[in-house]
């Protein structure tokens, strides 16, 4: 079994994934919009060009996405993207990264009593996230 994330926007899945493949490193692999698919004739004229499905891979992690239908968006509550990596070094890069014109930083990247580097925000796109690095064992 593995669990995969599944990321709704407003309209930015198609921006937000490319700048996720760049902070995270990954590739996308699947950026589907409506038109040219089998939905075409079932969506509004405006849902066209949203994104229906879209897929980036890290390493052997999946994260996947799509915009919501027109007026039924809901801001996440309630949950977090949870990135776990092994060096103090790539947490901050991945943090700084997503923090670029992030909405709010909730905890800036420093060490906790379980981590070397953990910090949470809220990146431009209205995602929750936390940045771990697992302890030296």
């Amino acid at each position: 079994m593995k669990l995969i994330s599944y990321l709704t926007f407003d309209g930015q899945a198609e921006e937000a994934f490319k700048f996720y493949e760049k902070a995270l490193g990954g590739k996308i692999t699947a950026m589907m919009p409506h038109a040219g698919t089998p939905a075409e004739a079932h969506v509004p004229k405006e849902q066209l060009a949203k994104i229906m499905h879209a897929r980036l891979e890290v390493g052997d992690q999946v994260l996947m996405a799509s915009d919501a239908m027109v007026n039924h968006y809901k801001q996440p509550a309630g949950i977090s993207v949870s990135v776990n990596v092994k060096s103090a070094e790539e947490a901050e890069r991945i943090f700084n990264a997503l923090a670029d014109g992030a909405k709010a930083v909730t905890m800036p990247i420093q060490e906790t009593f379980w981590s070397p580097k953990f910090g949470m925000l809220t990146d431009r796109f209205g995602i929750p996230w936390m940045v771990n690095c697992e302890p030296a064992s």
